[in-house]
C-alpha cells in the first residue's frame, strides 16, 4: 500500500513525474501508476464486479481515504466501510433501540472471504476485496447478471443492500450518487497529483429503482413525522419532523425556542449558516425541543445523513448569536465535533445529503452559492465588539467548504484563474483539504498537542511577516485580554477558510500578503502550487475619506428615525476594526437590508411587535477577517479589482 499521509490514500501517483497534474485511476483501462487501481481491478476480475462500480462505491462511501483503520460514526471501516454490527450497535441509537436490524457488512464480507475481521479494517487491498465479494453474492441472489462487463446500473439494488445504511432512502440517496458520479466521473485532489474516475455511460435502473422507492413509501406511511407537510426539502430525502417548540414556560413571559416571522417575505431570506452540534445527533434532537434551549431548522446525523427538521423557513431560530444574521439566515446542525482531527464525525453520506438540501434551500429561496452566504458559524461576527471573542468556531477546521460546494454544484474554484496574484487583485483562499495540513494545536483536547502530519484542514496560517517562524497573526478582537495570537484550534483569528475571497496587499515570492482586519497579514501562496487563486471581475470596497478610515459593523441595523417607537431603538455600535485609507476589502453583497426584524413577545397580538423596521441606511457586506461584516456605503468606495 502506497502511503502519502497518515490517513492513506487508496491511490499513489508515485509513478507519475513531479510535473505532472493528473493521474488517471480507472479510465478504460486501469492505470499503471503504483496505486490500488491494481486492487479494484483483481478484486473485479475475482468476483466479475465492474472495477469503475467498486471505485464509484469507495467514492460514495469515503472519497477514497482508509482512515488508516479508524473507525467512522457508522462503525465503517476502510475504503469501502464495510461496517462492524457490534460496533455500530453500540454507537447508533435506532439499532439499539431495535427500530432497525444489525448491519454488518464487514462480519458478511470475513465470512465470505476467509480474511479476519481485522485485516478487513486495515488493509485496504482486503477492505476492496471484501466489497467485491459482498456485491457479487448480493447480486447473485437478486436472480441478476454478474460481469465486469456489465452495466453499472443492474447493480443498483445490491449497491443500495451493502451500503451500510439502515433506512431505504439512505439506500436509494446513496445508489443514485454512485451511479450519477460514474456518469460525470470523481475527482480527488491529493499531494502531488489529482485523482480521476472517468466519466462513463451508465444506463438507468428504472424497475430496480422502483422496488426501493415502494419501501421508501410503505416506510413513510408507517412512521410518524415523516409525512409532516411542514418538511420543506428535497422530494424523497430522508427526513422527519422534530418540531422546536415555540411556548411560554414562565410567568414572566419568558419563551422559546425561537420566534414566529414572515421569511423569505420578511426579513428577507439570505444566508444559510453551516453548524456543528458538538453533541451526538440524539442529544442535540433533545436540546432542540427545550423551548428553554435554542432553535435551528435542521440536524443531520453524521452516520447516515438522516436529518430532521425542527422549525418552517419562515420562522427565525436561534443559533448564530447574532440576531441580524439570524434574522436572515436558515440554521442547519450537522452531529459532530469541531475539533476532531479526521473525519470521523464529517462523513461522506452526511456531506452529500447536507449539500443536496442546502442546494435545494439555497435554489428554492434564491440564496447566492457563495461562501459569503452558505457560510460556517466561524464567519458570523459579533453584533458588537464586546461579543466578538464569544462568537463560535464551528463547524471548525476540519470541514472541507471545497468539497461541499462541490457537491452542491457550486464549484468554488469556477470561474477563477489559477495563476500567481498580483497586487491589488482579489484571491480566493483554495488550498485543498486532504494534502494541507497547517499548524494546529489542541490535538485530543491536549492544548500543547498538535495534530498528526496529514491531517486534512480547509485553512490557511496567516503570519505576521512573509515568515513561516513569523508569530500567527493576533486578532485584538477575538483576543481583548492580552493573550497572543495562536495555533489553537479555536483560534479562527489567524487562519482564513477556504472559499473566502480578500485582497492582495503585496507579493514576495512564494508569500501573499492580504489586507485583513485593518492590517496587512501574509500565507503561503507557492507559485508553482499556489494555495488561492484569481477571482477576476471581483468588486472592493476601499475608505472614501484619507484621513478617517471607515468604521466595520457586525450588523446592518438601521438608523434610529427608522424606528416608530424611540424604546425600540437598537444602537449602531461599530467593531474595533477600522479600515484605514489605502486598504481593499471585497465587496460580497451591495444589496444588505438595513433592517431590525423586531419579536419582543409571545403573542402576534401586538401590531408593533413581529414586524422588521427597515431604515434608509445602505451597507455593504465585505469580507473582514475570518468573519463577513458590513461598512455603510457613504464610508465606503466601490470599484472593480485589478485584473
Amino acid at each position: 500500500m502506497a502511503s502519502i499521509t497518515r490517513r492513506h490514500f487508496l491511490f499513489a501517483t508515485l509513478a507519475v513525474s513531479a510535473t505532472a497534474a493528473t493521474g488517471t485511476i480507472l479510465g478504460e483501462q486501469p492505470a499503471l501508476a503504483v496505486d490500488h487501481s491494481a486492487e479494484f481491478a483483481r478484486a473485479a476480475a475475482r468476483y466479475q464486479v465492474p472495477a469503475a462500480l467498486l471505485a464509484s462505491v469507495s467514492y460514495g462511501q469515503t472519497t477514497w481515504t482508509d482512515h488508516a483503520g479508524r473507525p467512522s460514526t457508522a462503525g465503517g471501516y476502510g475504503p469501502m466501510h464495510l461496517v462492524d454490527g457490534a460496533r455500530a450497535a453500540a454507537i447508533r441509537s435506532d439499532v439499539a433501540d431495535k427500530k432497525t436490524g444489525v448491519i454488518d457488512t464487514l462480519g458478511e464480507a470475513a465470512a465470505i472471504t476467509g480474511y479476519s475481521a481485522e485485516k478487513l479494517k486495515t488493509d485496504p487491498a482486503a477492505n476492496i476485496m471484501g466489497a467485491a465479494a459482498l456485491l457479487a453474492r448480493t447480486q447473485k441472489h437478486l436472480g441478476l447478471p454478474v460481469g465486469s462487463q456489465t452495466d453499472p446500473a443492474s447493480w443498483y439494488s445490491a449497491v443500495a443492500d451493502i451500503s451500510g445504511l439502515n433506512s431505504a432512502s439512505a439506500q436509494r440517496t446513496f445508489a443514485d450518487g454512485v451511479l450519477a458520479d460514474l456518469r460525470t466521473g470523481a475527482v480527488k485532489t491529493v499531494e502531488g497529483g489529482t485523482l480521476k474516475l472517468a466519466a462513463r455511460p451508465v444506463g438507468t435502473p428504472t424497475a430496480q429503482r422502483a422496488r426501493l422507492t415502494a419501501r421508501i413509501q410503505m416506510a413513510i406511511k408507517c412512521k410518524p413525522g415523516f409525512s409532516d407537510p411542514h418538511i420543506d426539502a428535497p422530494r424523497g430525502m430522508d427526513i422527519e419532523w422534530v418540531e422546536a417548540p415555540y411556548e411560554e414556560y414562565d410567568e414572566y413571559g419568558d419563551y422559546g425556542n425561537h420566534d414566529l416571522a414572515f421569511r423569505p417575505r420578511t426579513p428577507a431570506l439570505s444566508m444559510i449558516v453551516i453548524h456543528d452540534t458538538e453533541c451526538s445527533y440524539d442529544v442535540a434532537l433533545g436540546l432542540v425541543q427545550e423551548a428553554t434551549y435554542l432553535g435551528w431548522n435542521y440536524t443531520f446525523r453524521s452516520s447516515d445523513g438522516h436529518v430532521a427538521q425542527h422549525l418552517l423557513a419562515k420562522d427565525i431560530g436561534w443559533h448564530a448569536g447574532n440576531w441580524y444574521v439570524n434574522s436572515h439566515a436558515i440554521g442547519v446542525e450537522h452531529e459532530g465535533y469541531g475539533a476532531v482531527g479526521d473525519e470521523t464525525w464529517y462523513t461522506e453520506p452526511m456531506y452529500r445529503n447536507s449539500a443536496r438540501l442546502v442546494g435545494y434551500l439555497a435554489r428554492k429561496y434564491r440564496i447566492r452559492m457563495d461562501r459569503a452566504h452558505i457560510l460556517g458559524h466561524d464567519q458570523v461576527p459579533g453584533v458588537d465588539t464586546g461579543h466578538i471573542p464569544s462568537q463560535h468556531w464551528d463547524p471548525g477546521p476540519f470541514w472541507d467548504w471545497e468539497h461541499y460546494f462541490a457537491l452542491m454544484g457550486a464549484d468554488l474554484r469556477r470561474g477563477t484563474l489559477r495563476r500567481p496574484a498580483r497586487t491589488g487583485e482579489v484571491v480566493r483562499i483554495l488550498p485543498g483539504f486532504d494534502h494541507n495540513t497547517q499548524p494546529l494545536t489542541g490535538a485530543d483536547g491536549d492544548a500543547g498537542k498538535s495534530y498528526p502530519a496529514g491531517t486534512g484542514m480547509n485553512f490557511v496560517t496567516l503570519y505576521t511577516a512573509p515568515d513561516a517562524k513569523a508569530p500567527v497573526y493576533n486578532d485584538l478582537g477575538l483576543h481583548q485580554t492580552g493573550q497572543p495570537g495562536s495555533s489553537f484550534v479555536s483560534d479562527m483569528g489567524g487562519r482564513i477558510s477556504a472559499g473566502c475571497d480578500f485582497v492582495v496587499a503585496e507579493v514576495k515570492g512564494d508569500w501573499t500578503a492580504l489586507w485583513y482586519l485593518g492590517d496587512k497579514v501574509w500565507f503561503s501562496n507557492p507559485r508553482r502550487n499556489p494555495t488561492a487563486v484569481v477571482v477576476p471581475f471581483a468588486k472592493v470596497v476601499t475608505p472614501r475619506r484619507a484621513t478617517a478610515p471607515a468604521a466595520t459593523y457586525g450588523v446592518a441595523y438601521p438608523e434610529p428615525e427608522a424606528y416608530r417607537n424611540p424604546d425600540d431603538v437598537t444602537e449602531l455600535s461599530p467593531l474595533l476594526y477600522k479600515l484605514p485609507a489605502g486598504q481593499s476589502y471585497v465587496l460580497y453583497d451591495d444589496k444588505s437590508p438595513a433592517d431590525y426584524y423586531k419579536a419582543w413577545t409571545y403573542t402576534l397580538d401586538d401590531p408593533d411587535d413581529h414586524i422588521d423596521i427597515v431604515g434608509k441606511l445602505k451597507y455593504y457586506m465585505i469580507s473582514l477577517g475570518h468573519r463577513i461584516g458590513y461598512v455603510l456605503a457613504s464610508e465606503v468606495e466601490v470599484r472593480p479589482a485589478r485584473f
